[in-house]
């Protein structure tokens, strides 16, 4: 009975994911990745609510998103001021904040989590949510190197669970890496590309692999060019010179690492190397590490690789 039980709600659950659309939207974590996947959904029409732990960071939210919506004025309502303004109200009107998330889940479609890189913050707030999401309810991770499975396992929906990972800056990027986790069913996973496909983006289907796609191949590039430096084989500036103009890149390895920053690569890679020690692609990078240490991380500290104003 029990078997038959489960089976009955997994079915009925996925059928409802198959045949409602997404319409309101709950996006967990106020940073610069949380505000832009709110601003695009708003745009598109979706009705969506912003949370974080403070009212603080939710202004400041709120103060970013309407800074962006500014900047999409400027380029699409030059000419007309007042279309534009009726824009930027409009998807405002579409926003709105709360620090109450096991509230707010109780009425949304959809949540897609944009918190800090660490599993066991993410398990626990998704385990969470599930008690209190409505069983047609999506459970979505931005994660771009954790796998999804193993946050998914915090909770009683791993059919109902995937990952969508935006790039930044999110109003900007087309690209969303859609990843099917293993118990990711097809209905859930359809949904999140019809989802990404509303926004306007353009969604690459993923397995749950380290990395997905983009970050497998552009981790590995990165690491090795700063190996070639520590080898002597090119100074940074050199190679970073040579992939932009020999390979056609907008920035170097160097240039691109200060940019993510130090320590979010570090983070990555160390995850990747604890999963799998064997793979050289993967190893300790001295250098990456000492600068992580001396707090030197890229645009951010003003210093990584090179040093800014």
């Amino acid at each position: 009975m029990a078997f038959f039980t489960y089976q009955t709600t997994r079915t009925l659950c996925s059928s409802a994911v198959r045949n409602a659309a997404i319409k309101h939207v709950t996006v967990i974590g106020g940073g610069l990745m949380g505000s832009g996947i709110a601003q695009v959904a708003a745009v598109t029409g979706h009705s969506v609510v912003l949370v974080d732990t403070s009212e603080d960071i939710l202004k400041n939210s709120a103060k970013n998103i309407q800074g962006s919506l500014k900047r999409v004025v400027k380029k699409k309502f030059a000419d007309k001021p007042e279309a534009g303004e009726e824009f930027v109200q409009k998807v405002l009107k579409n926003i709105s904040t709360s620090t109450d998330v096991a509230s707010v889940v109780q009425k949304t479609d959809l949540v897609v989590e944009a918190i800090v890189e660490n599993l066991k913050v993410k398990q626990a707030l998704f385990s969470t949510l599930d008690k209190v999401a409505p069983a047609h309810t999506i459970f979505a991770s931005n994660t771009s190197s954790l796998p999804i499975a193993d946050i998914a396992s915090s909770t009683a929906r791993l059919d109902r669970f995937g990952g969508l990972h935006f790039f930044n800056p999110v109003p900007m990027m087309k690209l969303v890496e859609v990843i099917k986790a293993a118990g990711t069913s097809q209905q859930t996973f359809d949904a999140l590309l019809d989802f990404t496909k509303a926004l306007g983006k353009h969604p690459v289907s993923c397995k749950d692999t380290p990395g997905f796609i983009v970050n497998r191949l552009l981790v590995p590039y990165m690491l090795e060019a700063v190996r070639l430096y520590e080898r002597g084989h090119g100074s940074k500036e050199d190679i970073d010179v040579a992939m932009k103009l020999g390979a056609g890149y907008p920035m170097g390895p160097f240039e691109l690492l200060d940019y993510v920053g130090l320590d979010t690569s570090k983070f990555i890679v160390d995850g990747w190397y604890e999963k799998e020690p064997e793979n050289p692609l993967f190893a300790p990078i001295p250098l990456l590490n000492k600068l992580v240490a001396e707090g030197k991380l890229g645009k951010k500290t003003g210093e990584g690789f090179y040093k800014y104003k």
